[in-house]
C-alpha cells in the first residue's frame, strides 16, 4: 500500500482515478502549518499522475517514484528540492499491507484516515536527516522547540562525548568489515559525528573506511545493501540522467565535487558492476543489485559519458568532476578527450600519479638526484601504471629532457612482458611507451617477450613500481637485481589489498640490505632491521585529495593542470623529512588536512592561468573553506 501526502499539487488527474480515495489533514513542517490531501492507491503507478506547482509552472514530481523523504518544489526548475520557506511539501511513505496506512514526518496529532487503519509514529525530519541530526547533543530547549521532547535519552551530551562513545563501540567490534558497516551507518545517521570520530582517529580508521577494508565492503555491496545516498545513473535509461540529479534538490552553487564510477576496474577486485558487468559471478548472483547484462561499449557508452559530463557541468557548473575506477580502455581516453573542456580529474591516473610523484620527489631528496637522472620500470601497465608514467614523464620534461629523451627512460611491463612496438593490439595508453623491439635484441626472452627480471637486470631502474595486483611478483631475485643496479632504489609495491601486493617491506628491507626507499599501497607496520626501525609510508591517494580538491575549489580553476598536480605532489613530499636512515618517504595520513597542499595547488592554478577566483589572502581563503566537523551554533531552519 502506498500513501502520498501532497501539498501544492495539481490533483485533477488524480481525481479522475476511480481506484483512489482521499482525505484531508493538516500537519506542521518546519514550523509552517500546511494542508495535506492524502491520496491512497494500490501501488506506485499513481505517482505518475502527481504534478507540483512552482512559481513558474507545473512540473512532474518525478522523485516520488523511488525516493523517500521530505522535499519541496524549487521554482523555475524541474524536479524537487527543499524550499527555504518550508512549503509546497511532498512526503512519500511506503507502507506495507500488514501495517496498513501511515504517515511520515510532521509533528501534529493526527487521527486514522480509514476505519481500522493504524498510523506509524512521527519521526521529525531534523533527526532523520544526517546533515541536521545531533542526537543526544540537542539541548533540552532545542528538543522542546523541535518537537523532540521525550524522543531522546535525558542526558545531553557534547559532540566530544558522543564521539568517545562511538569510538568505544567501534573498538568493541571484532572485524574490520563490521567496523566499516558501523561507521557507514553512523554516517547515514549523523554526518558531523561520523567525521568527528574519523578525524579524531584518522590513522586508525582510514584503513577501515578506505583501503584496504573498502575492497571487502565493495565485494559484499549487494549482500550488505541497506540504503544509499548515491545517485545511480543507468545506461539503460539515459533519459533519467537529469531527473536523477533533480531528486537531490541541489542548486548550481551547492556542489563543489562529484565522484562518478562505472566500477569496471576497482583496484584489487576488478569489475564490480551495478549498471552492467562482465563479471559472471555477479550476473549469476541472485542478490546482485545492478543491471543484469554485459557492459555496454562503443558509441552508446561514449554517448552516455558525454551526457553525464554535459548534464553535471550544466547543473553544477562549479563542481570538480572526479572519475574513479574506470577501466583502462576508457579512463585515459575520457580524460584526454575532456580535460580541456570540463573541470575533471581521474583519480586512478592523476591522483595515483601525484602520490607516486610525491614519493619519488621525497626519495630524490635522499639520493640527491633529479627527474633527469631517473630510469622508471612499471610492472602493471593499466590505468594506474600508465597514469604514473605520464606524470613522471611530464616531470622529466619540466626538468629539462625532451619528450623523446623522457620516453626513453620509461619501461612498461604488462602480463605479456615488456611492452614493445611489435606487439599487436596495444591499447592507446600503452602505445606511447612501447619500446622499439630492436632495443631488446640479445635480451633473454620467453615467447618473444622480456620478463620483469630480465628488464630490471638490463635497465637498472632507479624506480620500480608495482601496480599489477600480482602477489609476490617482486621476488627476492628481482629485488636483489634492482639493488645491484643502484645504491638507493625507490621501490613502490602499490597494489592492494594485502593479498595483491607485489612484495612486503619486511622482505624488501633485508633483500636490499636496508638501502631501498619504500612506500606501499596499504598501511604497513614499521620494519626492524639491524638496529634500525624502517617506517613505511603509504602511497594513499587520500593524501592528495584535500590539496587538489580544495585547491581547485578555492581557486575556481577551470581545469586541473599538470602544474596543479605537481604542486600537490611537491606539497605532500614537503610534509616529511626523509633524510634520516629508515625514515618514511611519505607523510602519515594524520597530516591529511595540512593546508600547505591546498595553498600550493591554488597558487599553481593562478600560475597556469586557469583560476577564476583571486582572493586577497589565499591562506585565509583556504582556512575559511576548510570544513570542521562541529555542530553549527544555530539550528537549521
Amino acid at each position: 500500500m502506498r500513501v502520498l501526502r501532497l501539498v501544492g499539487f495539481d490533483t485533477s488527474a488524480l481525481a479522475e482515478q476511480p481506484s483512489l480515495v482521499h482525505t484531508t489533514k493538516t500537519a506542521i513542517f518546519h514550523g509552517v502549518t500546511v494542508l495535506h490531501r492524502v491520496w491512497i492507491g494500490p501501488s506506485s503507478p499513481n505517482a505518475k499522475y502527481a504534478f507540483i506547482r512552482g512559481e513558474e509552472g507545473t512540473y512532474p514530481a518525478r522523485s516520488i517514484m523511488g525516493e523517500l523523504g521530505l522535499v519541496a518544489a524549487r521554482p523555475g526548475r524541474r524536479g524537487l528540492s527543499r524550499d527555504s520557506r518550508g512549503v509546497q511539501v511532498v512526503v512519500v511513505a511506503l507502507v506495507s499491507e500488514r501495517l496498513g496506512f501511515g504517515w511520515s514526518g510532521g509533528s501534529a496529532k493526527k487521527e486514522p484516515d480509514v476505519e481500522g487503519a493504524s498510523h506509524m509514529p512521527d519521526r521529525p525530519a531534523i533527526i532523520t536527516n544526517p546533515l541536521t541530526n545531533r542526537g543526544t547533543a540537542f539541548t533540552l530547549p532545542e528538543r522542546a522547540q523541535l518537537g523532540l521532547t521525550g524522543r531522546l535519552p535525558s542526558t545531553v551530551e557534547s559532540l566530544q562525548e558522543q564521539a568517545m562513545r562511538c569510538y568505544a563501540q567501534v573498538q568493541g567490534l571484532e572485524t574490520d568489515l563490521a567496523k566499516y558497516v558501523y561507521l557507514d551507518r553512523l554516517h547515514d545517521r549523523n554526518e558531523v559525528l561520523y567525521f568527528r570520530v574519523v578525524v579524531d582517529h584518522l590513522k586508525e580508521l582510514l584503513p577501515i573506511v578506505y583501503d584496504p577494508t573498502i575492497g571487502e565492503a565493495i565485494r559484499k555491496w549487494s549482500q550488505e545493501y541497506r540504503w544509499s545516498r548515491a545517485v545511480y545513473l543507468s545506461i539503460d535509461r539515459p533519459q533519467d540522467v537529469e531527473a536523477s540529479f533533480d531528486t537531490l534538490g541541489l542548486g548550481a552553487d551547492d556542489v563543489d565535487l562529484m565522484v562518478v564510477s562505472d566500477a569496471q576496474a576497482i583496484l584489487g577486485i576488478g569489475d564490480w558492476g551495478v549498471n552492467g558487468t562482465d563479471n559472471e559471478d555477479l550476473l549469476n548472483d541472485p542478490q546482485y543489485l545492478g543491471n543484469r547484462h554485459a557492459r555496454v561499449t562503443g558509441k552508446d557508452y561514449d554517448d552516455f559519458i558525454a551526457l553525464y559530463l554535459a548534464t553535471a557541468s550544466e547543473l553544477f557548473p562549479k563542481a570538480l568532476l572526479h572519475f574513479e575506477d574506470f577501466g583502462p580502455s576508457n579512463a585515459r581516453r575520457i580524460l584526454v578527450a575532456n580535460r580541456d573542456k570540463y573541470r575533471i580529474f581521474n583519480d586512478d591516473m592523476q591522483g595515483t600519479g601525484a602520490i607516486v610523484m610525491a614519493a619519488v620527489i621525497s626519495g630524490m631528496k635522499v639520493t640527491k638526484q633529479s627527474f633527469t637522472d631517473q630510469r622508471l620500470v612499471i610492472f602493471g601497465a593499466g590505468t594506474a601504471g600508465t597514469g604514473m608514467a605520464d606524470q613522471i614523464h611530464a616531470a622529466m620534461i619540466r626538468a629539462g629532457l625532451s619528450a623523446d629523451e623522457a620516453k626513453a627512460r620509461v619501461w612498461l611491463i604488462d602480463r605479456n612482458g615488456l611492452v614493445t612496438d611489435d606487439m599487436t593490439d596495444l591499447p592507446d595508453y600503452q602505445q606511447a611507451y612501447a619500446r622499439p623491439v630492436a632495443e631488446i635484441q640479445g635480451w633473454d626472452r620467453t615467447d618473444g617477450a622480456s620478463d620483469l627480471l630480465t628488464t630490471v637486470a638490463q635497465v637498472k631502474p632507479t624506480i620500480l613500481i608495482g601496480t599489477s595486483t600480482v602477489h609476490n611478483a617482486f621476488t627476492e631475485e628481482v629485488i636483489r637485481a634492482v639493488a645491484a643496479g643502484v645504491e638507493r632504489p625507490i621501490i613502490l609495491p602499490l597494489s592492494n589489498p594485502t593479498e595483491k601486493i607485489e612484495a612486503m617491506p619486511a622482505d624488501i628491507v633485508p633483500w636490499t640490505d636496508g638501502r631501498a626507499l619504500i612506500a606501499t599501497g596499504i598501511p604497513i607496520d614499521p620494519v626492524d632491521y639491524h638496529g634500525t626501525t624502517f617506517s613505511i609510508g603509504q602511497g594513499n591517494n587520500a593524501l592528495v585529495y584535500p590539496g587538489l580538491g580544495l585547491g581547485t575549489i578555492v581557486s575556481g580553476a577551470k581545469h586541473v593542470t599538470d602544474g596543479m598536480l605537481l604542486a600537490a605532489a611537491e606539497a605532500v613530499a614537503g610534509q616529511i623529512d626523509p633524510s634520516a636512515h629508515g625514515a618514511a618517504i611519505l607523510p602519515d595520513v594524520e597530516d591529511l588536512r595540512a593546508s600547505s597542499a591546498i595553498v600550493a595547488v591554488a597558487t599553481a592554478a593562478v600560475t597556469d592561468g586557469v583560476a577564476t577566483n583571486f582572493p586577497d589572502n589565499l591562506v585565509q581563503a583556504v582556512q575559511d573553506a576548510m570544513w570542521e566537523p562541529v555542530y553549527p551554533a544555530s539550528l537549521p531552519r
